[in-house]
């Protein structure tokens, strides 16, 4: 059996596999294909000339998320939040990198004011609800979001994370009346206090979640053409892996998904040569 690591480049995909029977390491080099990342990987495959039916495993790591955001290459995404908290993605925090320059000006939000969208609810710290929610609110925006073409909606709603119903129920009235949309809520992808940073981050996993799943559907349809049986993972910025599945529905959590394997995979070297001071070059 062989186990299978990927990882797309921004000029070359590289491959490196294991035999587990024979101990033999083979490796693959390919040029990485822009207009459709899987054909590097699967060309990196072919150049090793592994057999992917004898794989018992398939590691990928890939820079699509990350290339999506630094490019602000996503798609049109909208975002809905607590009445009176449409503006916290354009304030974002007091903190500015260079302080003494009046002139200086901060990034343009992902997403633009006008599809930055509040309905009426409000839940304390604690959780209690104090303003039940309005569903109705969601209709006109559903309206336009239709109107407007919206590829992809964001839920952030006020003390998410201490009371994630409120954007349970908005993501089942959305998915009812647009079913062909990917919805993402702040509880499910970062269920924590602060509202700029849980408000970025659930934006930006619904900016990627199309590309991310075509990318990891079309890969995943080339790698089961070829034969490959086992279930493929891809490396999450933590370091660890995550089935295909869960990647398309958090697809933010691919963000450093190409770097951070060669990190880990140094520590691991370190350790086993008993050497813990190791330097990585990318």
């Amino acid at each position: 059996m062989i186990r299978i690591a990927t990882d797309i480049g921004g000029t070359f995909t590289d491959l490196v596999a294991f035999n587990e029977a024979t101990g033999e390491l083979l490796t693959g080099k390919a040029s990485s294909t822009p207009g459709d990342f899987a054909r590097g990987v699967m060309n990196s495959i072919d150049h090793a000339t592994i057999t992917l039916q004898a794989a018992s495993d398939f590691v990928h790591g890939c820079t699509v998320v990350i290339n999506a955001v630094t490019q602000r290459a996503g798609v049109r995404t909208a975002l809905i939040t607590t009445q009176g908290f449409r503006d916290v993605l354009a304030i974002g925090r007091g903190n500015r990198p260079d302080m003494y320059n009046l002139r200086t000006a901060k990034p343009e939000p992902f997403i633009p004011r006008r599809h930055r969208f509040e309905v009426r609810e409000r839940v304390d710290f604690r959780g209690a609800v104090l303003v039940p929610l309005q569903l109705a609110d969601l209709d006109p925006i559903i309206a336009q979001c239709r109107a407007d073409a919206i590829e992809a909606i964001a839920i952030c709603l006020l003390h998410a994370y201490a009371h994630p119903q409120h954007e349970q129920q908005c993501r089942a009235y959305l998915a009812e009346r647009l079913p062909n949309i990917p919805i993402s809520i702040s509880s499910d992808i970062t269920g924590e206090w602060r509202e700029y940073e849980r408000t970025s981050t659930v934006v930006l996993n619904a900016y990627v979640q199309p590309i991310t799943d075509r990318y990891l559907t079309n890969l995943e349809a080339a790698l089961a053409r070829d034969g490959m049986r086992c279930e493929p993972h891809v490396m999450q910025s933590n370091g660890g892996t995550t089935t295909f599945a869960a990647a398309r529905i958090r697809p933010i959590y691919l963000l450093e998904s190409g770097p951070v394997s060669g990190v880990m995979g140094s520590a691991i070297i370190g350790q086993a040569i008993g050497e813990h001071n190791v330097i990585f070059v990318r």
